[in-house]
């Protein structure tokens, strides 16, 4: 047996150097052991994936402007198709184009009631159809004088299709030189006569279901130019889209449709028929 001299414990000299290499490995091996787990922790808990790209909108291509185009329509319930004229099962084509900005005119929607909805499209002709309980008020959109009045519904299936369609009806000509018509009325107001004078939000009659109105409750409501003033019932019952000018003037915006008939003045003129 050999003695360690200076421990004096016992063991053979080579144990004693591996036991003294065993002691310094572990001397040197902790702090780059402490060192890796910290790392392996810091990585386990950083998120290194690239964060997702943010998405990319490209601008929507407008639409150009159409003499039969006048705004983007807004999702409504599609209600029973009861136009002025004789129904059809295809609609015209939908409104795209923006309305015209604020001119210095006031306008009112028209039919004064919170129980109301509207078609952005309309069969065969621009035009609108705004649904409301018979018997709520309609008024006039703007200041102007009456045109045309109706008070005898003189429709009948069984005879013309056409100039006898809106049964009880007004037509108004707006300072802003816009021709606007109203029909399917229950009655006309009284005093309201051809060549008075009427302010924006003055009422004109009721809503009702004279004519060719399917039977339901609603106010045809057209857009267009004068023209003939009177008896040009294919111009007047819709020349322009009313439903962005609808939209506008609900929210109590007073945008002007006079730019948009202009237009549809300037590019078809006033048709000698339907």
């Amino acid at each position: 047996m050999f003695r360690d001299g200076n421990s004096g414990t016992g063991g053979h000299p080579v144990d004693r150097v591996r036991r003294r290499g065993h002691r310094t490995a572990r001397r040197w091996l902790a702090p780059v052991g402490a060192a890796l787990l910290v790392t392996a922790l810091a990585a386990g808990c950083a998120d290194v994936r690239r964060p997702p790209e943010a998405p990319r909108f490209e601008p929507p291509e407008l639409a150009a402007p159409t003499a039969t185009t006048d705004g983007p329509p807004t999702a409504r319930p599609t209600p029973t198709p009861t136009g002025s004229a004789s129904p059809s099962r295809s609609p015209s084509r939908k409104p795209t184009s923006s309305p015209a900005t604020t001119g210095t005119h006031r306008y009112a929607f028209p039919v004064r009631t919170g129980n109301v909805d509207y078609h952005p499209t309309h069969s065969g002709y621009p035009g609108t159809d705004i649904f409301a309980n018979c018997g709520s008020p309609v008024v006039a959109v703007t200041a102007g004088k009456i045109l045309e009045v109706s008070r005898v519904d003189n429709y009948s299936k069984s005879g013309p299709q056409g100039p006898n369609n809106g049964g009880k009806s007004v037509s108004l000509l707006g300072d802003d030189g816009v021709r606007y018509y109203g029909s399917h009325l229950n009655t006309v107001a009284s005093g309201i006569n051809a060549g008075v004078r009427v302010q924006a939000g003055q009422q004109l009659g009721t809503v009702g279901r004279t004519g060719n109105a399917n039977n339901v409750c609603h106010l045809h409501f057209g857009i267009s130019p004068v023209c003939g003033r009177t008896g040009d019932w294919w111009i007047r019952r819709g020349a322009v889209w009313p439903a962005p000018f609808l939209d506008a003037w609900r929210t109590g915006r007073h945008t002007s449709p006079a730019a948009k008939v202009r237009e549809y003045q300037r590019d078809k003129g006033c048709p000698s028929k339907p």
